[in-house]
């Protein structure tokens, strides 16, 4: 049965006032889970209900009138489908609506192997940023950099793009090729050029040794064999040996949270706070701790940063920084720190809501403001690209795809002397 878009609106509305007003509802259990000492009284409750009632009314209203009169017809679900997500604009920029499609796609996004360019993208004021390209991808070798503004997706203007949608353009068959539009700081016009997309198996972990029995150490991601790599690489490395370590956190976009505490674990004594999360609610409050464990061994640390750190790499960072354990070293990192949490919704789909923000040991707020590094070492001015269709009309940094080699990684030099200097 097709029903008219009014319809569909009342029949939204009602279930909105039901939720609302019903002692069973989710906002009565919302309130349940954290009472407040300034709660509202019943009278302000049903004011507050009235004028949700009165904001139904008028939305139908609207919605009836474009039925009727609008000189085109339109499909009542697209209209409800861009209201929930301009709803979403307004009350969360950084959550969003996920048809059943895209919810199915987006649980199967953390295996470690994915097609596409190898771009890890957020929203910030209604821009579609760059946050890091992941190593070893057509981006990374293409030269795309932190923040920078993806314009256009072949063709197509990202204002007003969802990230959902974003991620859905930039993936395709093995093979094919994406045309991006960037707009960098300090360049006056987007430039273009093409990437192909391919399959890539992601290793979270690599290392080697350095000299004086410094090791380095980088973690590209947070996924689900991030931990046990890191156990090989520590094994492999001879903890008992080290003089030092760098930790390379440089245009890590984060990953699986879980992850994030068991690497954690491996670099802190037991019981020490590593992260903490606000949210409106009680139950959305939260405090990590890392896990007691044998065989703890300190040994001098230095941890480093740039743009492109991200998410579980500024926890993890942050809280390395705030415990005392290692100094970090390079550029100030993203800026993203939020609780995304995923609500499935009655017809299979999905929404994305921001309940709670992270925070270091120390109680600073990552999100909008990042981890600033105790040793600040910018890496040397990109230099002109020329030639080849993946690196067209970009620039990119001398040292960028050479991280961890000391001869011409100027932060990792840095980093090294410093650790020699401790002994």
């Amino acid at each position: 049965m097709r029903y008219r878009l009014w319809e569909l609106a009342i029949l939204v509305m009602i279930l909105v006032l039901e939720a609302l007003i019903s002692p069973m509802g989710l906002q009565a259990q919302s309130i349940a889970q954290a009472p407040r000492a300034d709660a509202p009284s019943q009278s302000q409750k049903l004011l507050s209900q009235s004028n949700v009632y009165e904001h139904l009314k008028l939305f139908t209203e609207v919605l009836t009138y474009m039925e009727r009169n609008y000189v085109d017809e339109i499909d009542p679900k697209d209209v409800i489908d861009a209201a929930i997500q301009g709803m979403l604009k307004r009350g969360d920029p950084d959550g969003s609506f996920l048809p059943p499609d895209v919810y199915q796609e987006m649980q199967a996004e953390t295996e470690g192997r994915f097609a596409g360019v190898g771009l890890e993208i957020t929203l910030r004021e209604d821009n579609l940023l760059v946050v890091a390209p992941v190593e070893d991808t057509p981006a990374f070798r293409g030269g795309i950099q932190p923040e920078d503004h993806i314009v256009k997706i072949d063709g197509v203007s990202t204002k007003g793009m969802t990230l959902i949608e974003a991620v859905r353009k930039l993936r395709g068959l093995k093979g094919t090729l994406v045309t991006l539009s960037i707009l960098r700081k300090g360049v006056a016009e987007p430039k273009d050029w093409t990437l192909t997309r391919e399959f890539t198996v992601i290793r979270s972990v690599s290392w080697h040794m350095l000299r004086d029995n410094i090791a380095y150490l980088r973690l590209r991601n947070f996924q689900k064999t991030t931990s046990d790599e890191l156990e090989e690489a520590r094994q492999e490395l001879g903890e008992e040996r080290l003089g030092g370590l760098v930790l390379d956190l440089r245009n890590n976009p984060g990953g699986l949270l879980e992850q994030v505490f068991a690497v954690a674990d491996q670099f802190l004594e037991g019981g020490q706070l590593i992260v903490y999360t606000k949210g409106r609610l009680a139950n959305q409050n939260m405090k990590g701790f890392s896990k007691s464990k044998k065989g703890y061994r300190y040994y001098p640390m230095l941890v480093l940063v740039n743009k492109g750190s991200a998410a579980g790499a500024e926890i993890l960072a942050g809280a390395l920084q705030d415990l005392g354990r290692a100094r970090l070293l390079g550029t100030p990192t993203f800026g993203s720190g939020t609780i995304q949490t995923i609500i499935p919704l009655s017809n299979g789909a999905a929404l994305r809501l921001t309940t709670a923000r992270y925070f270091t040991p120390k109680g600073h707020a990552i999100h909008g403001r990042g981890i600033i590094p105790d040793i600040t070492v910018e890496l040397p001015k990109p230099q002109s690209v020329t030639g080849g269709k993946e690196a067209s009309g970009v620039t990119v940094p001398p040292t960028r795809s050479r991280f961890g080699d000391l001869t011409t990684d100027m932060q990792l030099q840095r980093a090294v002397e410093m650790l020699r200097a401790k002994k």
